[in-house]
């Protein structure tokens, strides 16, 4: 029996479980998050996931994916409990305006395609972990790994889109560009900049954070004159990226479950070089 109250069913999100209705045509960007949600099975179960303070996680049959937990944007719609949901519907999360909802359909999407029996095909390479004297863990840094290549260009313009640690040293052999949302630093310029900056840039490196925002596809078309470089843990590690202009993924995979769990819900631990594993795949040339 059909329920009376139509309308009230169509806005409770939980009776259609994950949906998001109007994101299915393929003239928009929407078709970005539907090809890399259609590439996964439908028979992978969510098991586990958490929304963290500072990063994220979903657990599921395939493996686990994580990404950095991005705040704000509209109303959060969506709290039942998905375990036991297909990581295919969880991953409709990614399309969600509500950032902490994307946060988790992005880490769904990396549950699936960030595993090493799907990268080690793609020429991956993998960062071992290293201590440093100072007492941290060196991790992969695609910014030094592009350095001779920005060093012998001779223009030098390189734009990065977020705020990295260190970021700054860029400036000393490249004319550099900070596109930041929040500015705090000198050297950040407001990311609606991207629209004046992008198209003249060289080399762009930009957070996989911008795939929880929406504006990865939008960005990807700005740099496509660009080496263009996603960095992060955040990055969707699928070579579909390389079809809309990315040359390299520079993201992670997961090293340590446990040690993922335990750094995702204390807010503490060794996240880099221990829980996750730095990794790399180029795209090929023809």
């Amino acid at each position: 029996m059909g329920c009376p109250e139509k309308d009230c069913c169509a806005n409770n999100p939980e009776n259609d479980v994950i949906s998001f209705p109007g994101t299915e045509d393929h003239d928009t960007p929407w078709k970005f998050y539907n090809h890399l949600i259609g590439g996964i099975p439908e028979d992978i179960v969510v098991r586990d996931y958490c929304l963290g303070t500072h990063w994220s996680y979903v657990e599921a049959d395939c493996g686990m994916g994580v990404s950095f937990t991005c705040k704000g944007g509209a109303k959060r719609a969506y709290t039942l409990d998905m375990r036991g949901l297909p990581l295919r519907t969880v991953a409709q999360l990614a399309k969600s305006w509500c950032f902490e909802e994307a946060t988790l359909g992005v880490a769904a999407i990396n549950a699936y395609y960030a595993r090493k029996e799907l990268l080690d095909p793609l020429g991956a390479t993998y960062d071992e972990p290293v201590e440093l004297p100072d007492g941290t863990i060196r991790k992969m840094d695609a910014f030094e790994l592009y350095r001779p290549r920005i060093e012998a260009h001779p223009r030098r313009n390189v734009t990065v889109v977020g705020h990295f640690p260190h970021v700054d040293r860029i400036a000393e052999y490249a004319n550099l560009t900070v596109l930041e949302r929040n500015c705090t630093q000198a050297l950040d310029t407001p990311d609606p900049a991207c629209e004046y900056v992008l198209p003249k840039t060289d080399f762009a490196f930009v957070t996989g954070v911008t795939i929880i925002n929406k504006t990865a596809p939008r960005l990807l078309d700005l740099t496509k004159n660009a080496t263009t470089v996603f960095v992060g843990p955040s990055v969707v590690m699928s070579p579909f990226l390389f079809d809309w202009g990315a040359d390299m993924l520079a993201g992670s995979v997961v090293a340590d479950p446990e040690k993922v769990r335990f750094a995702v819900k204390n807010g503490s631990g060794q996240f880099f070089g221990e829980a996750l594993q730095m990794t790399g795949i180029t795209r090929q040339q023809a």
